[in-house]
């Protein structure tokens, strides 16, 4: 069987490991965070931070993408087609991170505050949509230096 085939080839790659360890320990921040900051916290809560959430501290899509990049770097270097094109996609993701996923959240609070005052005054039925929380720029600078260093990590030690 090739490598490519090997599920032991997947997780034994530096790489792989490095994002996925910064996806995951970005995501149990977040718990650890909410954990601190609210009393009252259900398990069912705890499982909806780590697993569905969006934003908060710190941004686990700028620690994947910043992981993957860095890694990438140090493993084929700095003038790789393949740097270069994961380095346009973390800036892509990370610019979303910050920007169009906060846009949209105000947007959909927008909407769901003209959809009440809408059933208030006309009774017109109105299913609210999701308000999706975009990262501030500090969540994402976190979630950045937490994906470089876990990426320099499994590159170094």
């Amino acid at each position: 069987m090739s490598n490519f085939l090997k599920l032991e080839f997947f997780f034994e790659n530096p790489i792989v490991l490095s994002v996925i360890s910064s996806f995951v320990f970005a995501q149990v921040i977040k718990v650890a965070i909410a954990i601190a900051s609210k009393s009252r916290k259900t398990m069912r809560d705890l499982l909806h931070t780590f697993f569905w959430k969006t934003g908060g501290m710190p941004s686990s899509h700028a620690s994947l993408v910043s992981s993957l990049t860095t890694s990438i770097g140090i493993r084929e270097g700095m003038s790789s087609n393949l740097f270069i094109v994961t380095l346009f996609f973390a800036l892509l993701v990370l610019r979303d991170a910050v920007g169009v996923r906060h846009s949209s959240g105000m947007q959909a609070k927008s909407l769901n505050s003209l959809g009440r005052k809408l059933f208030d005054k006309f009774s017109v039925d109105y299913t609210p949509v999701k308000e999706v929380q975009g990262h501030t720029v500090l969540e994402v600078l976190v979630g950045c230096f937490l994906g470089i260093f876990i990426a320099a990590g499994y590159a170094y030690l």
